[in-house]
């Protein structure tokens, strides 16, 4: 089982590494399921190199973008001063399986972050995160018994679409979407099928 700490998520965002993906767009959920919303606070809790943070950003959302790893978020701030992003994001050095925020967030997007703690635990702990009458977004990889691991990814990285929809079964939330998407990605150039799951929910109070 994979341990998802600092280390992992430094090698894994190491330039000289080949297994960091470092998608340079956002991925195609994030414009669909916020369309209908105006732009205020956002948290990209796991933000990666930051394409989701940075397209946040570009849509004029103020956004705080939290990672584990240092490495990845010097790569994500030299790739958001090459755009037009005129409001500064907000990078943060956080362990989100740990970190207390003094805030809460109108939006809150989570796309393929693995913590240590596993997938449920941490949905379950960015969504005490969202403001009411705030949204949650949460894209990850799918796990189905049928189909076992997705494509490889240790079981623990993925979560069931009943799973995570079963997080917000109280008067507290209310779930807008949610399904199961395939899609074909080129990280480095080679195509990768993905199997992807994406539950919106926002908090009703």
């Amino acid at each position: 089982m994979a341990e998802f700490d600092k280390d992992y998520w430094e090698a894994h965002w190491d330039p000289a590494a080949s297994s960091g993906e470092r998608e340079l767009l956002a991925n195609p959920y994030l414009a669909t399921e916020t369309a209908y919303l105006h732009p205020g606070g956002a948290l990209d809790a796991g933000c990666g190199t930051g394409a989701e943070a940075i397209w946040l950003a570009e849509q004029g959302w103020q956004v705080t973008a939290a990672d584990i790893s240092p490495t990845a978020l010097t790569t994500a701030q030299a790739r958001a001063a090459t755009t037009d992003v005129i409001t500064p994001i907000d990078w943060v050095e956080a362990d989100l399986a740990r970190w207390e925020p003094e805030r809460t967030w109108d939006l809150v997007v989570t796309s393929y972050a693995h913590p240590d703690i596993g997938q449920l635990p941490f949905y379950r702990r960015i969504a005490s995160w969202v403001a009411p009458g705030g949204t949650l977004l949460i894209v990850g990889h799918l796990h189905d018994h049928q189909h076992g691991d997705h494509h490889g990814h240790p079981e623990n990285a993925s979560a069931t679409l009943e799973a995570i929809t079963s997080l917000f079964d109280s008067p507290q939330w209310q779930i807008d979407a949610a399904y199961e998407h395939a899609r074909t990605v080129h990280p480095g150039g080679a195509p990768v099928q993905l199997r992807d799951v994406i539950v919106r929910a926002h908090r009703t109070a």
